[in-house]
């Protein structure tokens, strides 16, 4: 109630006012008021917003009934938040079977001995000269009928009960989806990316970035962000929505996106992508409440129903996820196969080891993979900004709908390494696995597998001996691509994989078991790893060097 509550009047999550209802039924078993709050009502928590808050009696029906018609009506008309509690009982506790009188005795005494809400019901319109006995007998009977029936239709259609067990279900390969996209729609986003309105001033600072950005463009280099961009300007050049929200998500936590421009001198906002064509798809970005649990939920559910847009969120580290497990544990990785309930959501999580501490370093890569079954989620952590922008394309544009977890870079946004020639956004298409582009096959000795931006470590150490080979797709298992790539190293003996995080978590934990089944007959296999520990990183920047020169002399090391 509190998060919802709270969203109620932020932009870009008001639904037009709910009607909120709370059947306050004192269920049995579970705590007692003086323990579950610290207002005299349960209620009292809509005073944030001042909703009014009508109080009824379930005994009542009529007067329900009323506030019901009241709680609508303004809504209607104020479009805010409304509250109705309705005071009521439950007969039994959970069900029939338990007994609540074990823990509320006196309560469930009055309980026993208090008249039910329909007899009631019954004699105050008997005695108002609405309805007879007779009536109300019979339409008692014919509703005791009709549950009957239905009781009776349900048993009589159940399926039969199975007696073997489903054959395990593998992950289905994902549909290939064009996202090649001619250099004239780039250079279109592009251009608009830099059309402000007349007398708008960009800040400064940003002036000097986005001419350094323009130049590069030019010149035929991009970086992440003008990635992510031109992803979201061309398929809304192909009328497809973009929804972006989370914490600092207009300018991006790390300054890099800037997608809702402020005027330095007066402070209107303008935004570029929604101005690419007149019939382009819409853009909207929206700066979150500090609730990860909320503007997730928010998320999750906005992207169940509206199927045909691009839908993200994005967390302000991957670390600050953790506050919004119960939406991945209860819909995103388990709806499809609880309730056939498909979504589209996208998660960006940044995700990597830059010294800062044990709550900007880790997405928590291994709980994803560890929830990852039947082809539930895709878990990717992208190296290049043309990888990226295809990603999103494909999720975008794919008929399938999955969730898209992402873990995103931090130091990558501005780095080199990250950078993509505009051709490799014009031709190709997310590639699941990157082999190593200056790898000789006739000297490589030792695969080097990993999975985001200690590729690039890797990378300045190598030697001739050494082939590094990025794993960008970590769910679903891409083992036909992976074992293609590996085809090439035939004189290579060792593959080892290598992770920034320790070794009870990152990847590790769950692709061991894939690579085994992959390299048993041709490879000997070895992992790499910071040391296992209870915190993702170490709170030092210093020990931080210190582990990473670590991890990359024993990834050079021979195995033992």
């Amino acid at each position: 109630m509190a998060e919802t509550l709270n969203l109620s009047a932020l932009r870009g999550y008001g639904t037009g006012g709910t009607v909120h209802l709370v059947i306050n039924n004192q269920l049995g078993f579970t705590t007692n008021p003086e323990s579950a709050r610290s207002s005299v009502y349960a209620t009292d928590v809509a005073k944030m917003v001042q909703a009014p808050i009508f109080h009824v009696n379930g005994d009542d029906p009529e007067a329900c009934a009323r506030v019901g018609r009241l709680a609508l009506a303004f809504r209607e008309a104020f479009h805010k938040d409304v509250v109705i509690d309705m005071v009521c009982y439950r007969l039994h506790g959970h069900n029939e079977g338990d007994d609540p009188s074990f823990t509320q005795p006196l309560m469930y005494g009055r309980i026993k001995n208090h008249r039910s809400v329909r007899l009631i019901y019954t004699e105050a319109l008997v005695k108002r000269g609405d309805l007879t006995i007779e009536e109300a007998e019979k339409a008692m009977d014919d509703f005791s009928a009709r549950l009957q029936a239905a009781l009776e239709e349900t048993r009589s259609s159940a399926p039969p009960r199975p007696t073997t067990l489903p054959a395990p279900a593998s992950a289905p390969p994902l549909p290939s989806v064009e996202t090649a996209v001619d250099r004239a729609v780039l250079d279109q986003v592009a251009t608009a990316l830099r059309a402000y309105p007349p007398g708008f001033t960009v800040h400064p600072k940003l002036e000097r970035v986005f001419a350094n950005r323009e130049r590069a463009y030019e010149q035929g280099t991009v970086d992440w962000p003008l990635a992510e961009a031109m992803a979201y300007g061309t398929v809304m050049l192909d009328q497809v929505d973009v929804r972006l929200t989370g914490q600092d998500t207009r300018r991006g936590t790390f300054s890099h996106r800037n997608s809702t421009l402020v005027d330095y001198k007066t402070g209107a906002e303008f935004v570029p992508l929604a101005h690419l064509a007149p019939d382009q798809g819409r853009f909207f970005c929206y700066d979150s409440l500090l609730s990860e649990y909320a503007a997730l939920g928010f998320e999750y559910g906005y992207s169940v129903v509206a199927t045909d847009a691009l839908v993200l969120w994005e967390a302000q580290f991957g670390d600050f996820f953790n506050g919004a497990q119960i939406i991945a544990d209860q819909f995103i990785v388990a709806a499809e196969e609880k309730w056939g309930q498909s979504s589209g959501l996208v998660l960006l999580l940044p995700h990597g080891y830059e010294g800062q501490g044990a709550e900007h370093s880790s997405a928590r890569l291994e709980r994803w993979l560890q929830s990852a079954a039947n082809g539930n989620i895709q878990v990717v952590n992208a190296t290049t900004a043309a990888q990226f922008f295809h990603l999103l394309r494909r999720q975008a544009l794919s008929v399938v709908r999955k969730p898209l977890v992402v873990m995103t870079p931090k130091s990558g946004l501005r780095l080199r390494d990250y950078q993509s020639r505009v051709e490799e956004l014009t031709t190709g298409t997310f590639r699941e696995v990157l082999d190593d582009p200056s790898a000789d096959p006739a000297t490589v000795r030792r695969v080097l597998l990993c999975s985001g931006k200690i590729a690039y470590r890797l990378l300045e150490r190598g030697t001739a001996a050494e082939a590094v080979v990025r794993v960008e797709q970590l769910y679903p298992w891409p083992a036909d691509h992976l074992a293609d790539v590996l085809s090439r190293y035939e004189r290579a003996e060792e593959v080892v994989w290598v992770q920034e995080e320790p070794d009870n978590m990152g990847a590790w934990t769950s692709v061991h078991g894939r690579l085994h089944a992959l390299l048993r007959e041709d490879f000997r296999l070895g992992h790499v790893a910071r040391a296992e520990a209870g915190s993702p990183a170490a709170g030092s920047s210093t020990f931080h060097e210190l582990e990473e020169d670590d991890l990359l002399r024993r990834a050079f090391a021979p195995l033992s």
